[in-house]
Parts: C-alpha cells; structure tokens; sequence
C-alpha cells in the first residue's frame, strides 16, 4: 500500500466577481474573554483526577467559543493547552512543526529539548523550536502545571500542521560530514542582479539549501527576570511606556521575538496605573498572576485578578488596561513577529496620531529620556 498516495475530489474553481466594490473592514472580531483562577483550577483537578494516558500527557486546550473546529485557538492563531503532570511521572517524546512559548504556573520540573534540559520553577518561560522533540517531567512533589502557548492553530488554517510521536529526535542527531563541494551541484551563475534597486535571481541550488540559523531552547527564570523587571517601579506615573521586558531570541532578528511567531513579555504595573489606550493588528494574552485591575477592550471593562487568563487584545481591538492599588505582573504572549514578517503590523500607539506599519517604518517613542531612572 502507497501511504503517500491520497485521493482528491475532482473540482474546478470559480470566479468571484470583486469589480468595483467598496474596500470594507469585514473581519469577524472574536470578542475578549477571560478564563478564571477558578476555571483554571477545576480543570487542573480533573486532569489530575485522570488515569495516566499512554503518551503521559493530560492536556485541555483553553479554547474561545468562536474557534472554528479545526483550528481550536483561544486567538485565531494562538493555541493555548493547559498541561499538568503528577509527581514522578513524564511524557513521551513529541516534536511538531509549530513552535512554542511554555510557561510554568505551579511546581517544579524540567523538559528536555532535543539536547538541551531545561529546569523549570513557577514563572519561568522557555520556547521550544519547531520539530524538535521533547519530553516534560515532574520532579518536585506537587503537581506540575503549565500554560503552552503555540502557533498550531494557524499551521492547522493552512493544513499544514504536522505532529508526531517519536522517541528518536533526528534534528537533534550529530550533524553530517560536510562533503567536497561539487561543482556540478552549484550553478555557475550564481545570483544574478536585476534592476538597479537590488533585485536578484536566485538558482534553485540556492533556493533549496538556505542558510541555516540555529534555533536554540532559551529559558529565562522568573527570579532572574522579576529583579529586572522591578527595576521599573521607579519610574513615574508621567511615563507614557509600559513596563515590561521583551523576553528576546537573537534569531527571530529585527522581528523581536522569542519564537518567529511569538513574543512573549513580562509586565508590571504598580499600584494605580493606567495605560494609554492604543491597538494593533497582533492579538495578545495575557496572565496575570500577582495583583488586581481591569481591561477596557472597545469600550467593554473587564475584570481581573490572579491567576486569570485573558484575551485581552483581539486583532485591532482598542484596549488599555489599569492597576488597582496593589503592583500586578503578568506574561503576555502576542504573534507581533509573524505581522512584522507578512508587512500587516498596523499599530497606534496613541489614538490621537496616526496608526503605523511597524517593521517597515519607523515606529514609536516614549517619554523614557524626561523620566529619572
């Protein structure tokens, strides 16, 4: 039997007269929700209520009622799973072809990724580079649980999403001898400049052999990060920016992220702040898990405490959020690089002014220099 062969459908495609209709925003704006502490827990004791399952994973992904079937995201191209893990138990190995942001909310433990272990505490964050395989374990003495954030759904969208269960990672193999380069394998021309703007042809000996950039397994401690992070306190509440570091991987570039797809920040906001409000493209989640406030999303307020899980930001929504008296932290996971990379970052930051297209123009300032440190 060919497992390669499928059988498709004999179909045609058809015109859709588009001639001279009026450009409209026709999106369909996934309403912002929140998931609860409490949600959250009762599902963390009926996983941990469950059998272990075979592949030693007790997964729920956190899906948004408007999700279509397929591609079940708590953003349309954001999935969000909720892991928990007994003590002393593992998984088996898994590797897929999205990428990951992993984030421990309680216990201990460690994953290992390809060849790299990394060992997690509560508010660690750490990314998993695509198609390589991992393996979670609980090593403390409560239960581990985690929030994963990935870009399946979108990979799903495109039917392209492509999981599998391994117990050999090949990607993490030692690498091939490099052979004698044969001439014959290499086109003689080259790139060939086109145009007086910078235009190339490449040859296809190009085009299937890229260069390689090493995507590495970066794992950033919340108790190293929260030392940073609180630093900012001090500044006023005359700052206009927020407070918050970018976690960066240096491969994802000027597109500023800690996955291609992803970046995940950490924020805080101390006592009675309020951000300006502002929008953009990116969706955003974020999870609280120290302090009080609410979000105004499109003119819709939304409370929040810790331990709750928001979408707090659907695609062009505008939206600011607010601190009660108490400091609050927070992780926020956006696709900003995958909008940076297709050219459609539309951001503005003050809805007085204009909106920008990030990456490919300049962008924003704050008020950083005018504020003691």
């Amino acid at each position: 039997m060919n497992t390669l062969r499928k059988d498709f459908p004999n179909q045609q495609a058809c015109f859709l007269d588009a001639s001279g209709q009026a450009s409209v925003d026709a999106n369909e704006y996934w309403s912002p929700l929140i998931v609860s502490k409490l949600q959250i827990d009762a599902e963390i004791e009926r996983l941990a209520s469950l059998p272990r399952p075979d592949n030693g994973r007790r997964e729920s992904r956190i899906v948004h009622p408007m999700a279509p079937a397929h591609a079940p995201g708590l953003a349309p191209g954001i999935e969000v799973t909720l892991s928990v893990l007994k003590p002393g138990e593992e998984t088996s190995g898994f590797r897929h072809n999205a990428t990951e942001v992993n984030f421990c909310i309680a216990g201990e433990g460690e994953t290992r990724i390809g060849d790299k272990l990394v060992r997690c505490r509560p508010y660690d964050v750490w990314n998993h580079p695509s198609f390589t395989r991992y393996v979670h374990r609980n090593t403390g003495s409560g239960l581990l649980v985690r929030l994963t954030y990935s870009n399946a759904p979108l990979l799903k969208n495109l039917q392209v999403y492509l999981p599998e269960d391994t117990d050999e990672d090949s990607s993490a193999a030692a690498p091939a001898r490099e052979e004698p380069l044969d001439p014959a394998r290499k086109s003689p021309f080259g790139m060939v400049p086109i145009g007086a703007d910078g235009g190339l042809l490449m040859p296809y000996e190009t085009l299937i052999n890229p260069t390689a950039a090493e995507s590495k397994c970066l794992h950033f401690p919340w108790e190293t990060v929260k030392a940073e992070l609180d630093k900012l306190q001090a500044l006023g509440q005359t700052y206009i920016g927020r407070r918050l570091y970018m976690m960066y991987n240096p491969l994802t570039t000027r597109f500023n992220g800690i996955t291609p797809n992803f970046f995940a920040t950490m924020t805080i906001r101390p006592g009675g702040i309020v951000d300006r409000p502002h929008r953009h493209v990116s969706a955003a989640i974020n999870y609280y898990f120290k302090g009080r406030g609410f979000s105004s999303v499109a003119g819709n307020r939304y409370e929040w405490g810790p331990g709750d899980l928001m979408l707090s930001a659907p695609g062009w929504a505008v939206h600011n959020h607010a601190s009660y008296d108490e400091p609050v932290y927070e992780l926020t996971v956006q696709d900003q690089p995958l909008h940076i990379v297709m050219e459609s970052l539309l951001w503005q930051e003050d809805m007085k002014h204009p909106a920008k297209l990030l990456g490919s123009r300049p962008g924003f300032a704050t008020n950083r220099g005018e504020v003691p440190a």
